[in-house]
């Protein structure tokens, strides 16, 4: 079965077809599925809604099963900002430089840097059932970025438990403990004998 990733970010691909672990299902990104819209706006004011938004869209003009998700950075102090403006916190067109040194910015002086990543995980069938679940990591924001790996926020961000950054952690950790893998984890054992018998 062909499972559509509503998403053209080749690192949240990655990320997905690195912790989705079933072999009965086959993960297509949308740049692989010809006359899919380019951009789905991301205007609802959750991540739920945004990844619904986007697995109803390219659901609907590929006629394919679609997954999608929408996910940020929630940072204590500012309120849960930058939140579902993550990827555009520090304007268009999204700039992960520009976002990291707005945060930075925003929290000088102050010395609570508690912070989560959330994401939300959306499923489409054609015949217009929906579901979503949510995966979360909390962690703290540090003064400067460290590490190499990973991507947006990752090199600010340490989860509890650690002393290094998701970017210093590597994939294998990360895709064990991060947000997105925490809702992949609950969207595997909840939609795969749903997408198995569709198969």
């Amino acid at each position: 079965m062909k499972l559509l990733l509503a998403t053209r970010n080749a690192n949240k691909v990655r990320e997905i077809k690195e912790i989705f672990t079933s072999a009965s299902i086959e993960l297509v990104s949308a740049d692989d599925v010809p006359g899919l819209p380019k951009d789905v706006e991301e205007d609802a004011d959750t991540f739920e809604g945004n990844a619904l938004k986007k697995a109803r869209t390219l659901c609907a003009a590929s006629g394919l099963w679609t997954l999608a998700d929408d996910s940020g950075l929630e940072v204590k102090a500012l309120g849960n900002e930058p939140g579902v403006h993550s990827a555009r916190y520090a304007g268009e067109p999204t700039n992960t430089p520009a976002n990291n040194a707005k945060l930075l910015r925003n929290l000088q002086g102050i010395t609570d840097r508690a912070a989560r990543f959330r994401c939300a995980i959306a499923l489409c069938a054609p015949d217009g059932r929906e579901w979503a679940v949510e995966g979360s990591c909390p962690g703290r924001i540090i003064d400067a970025p460290r590490g190499t790996t990973g991507f947006g926020y990752d090199p600010l961000f340490v989860p509890d438990g650690y002393d290094q950054t998701f970017a210093e952690l590597g994939s294998e950790i990360k895709n064990r403990i991060s947000h997105r893998a925490r809702a992949l984890q609950a969207a595997q054992q909840a939609w795969i004998p749903l997408l198995q018998e569709n198969c």
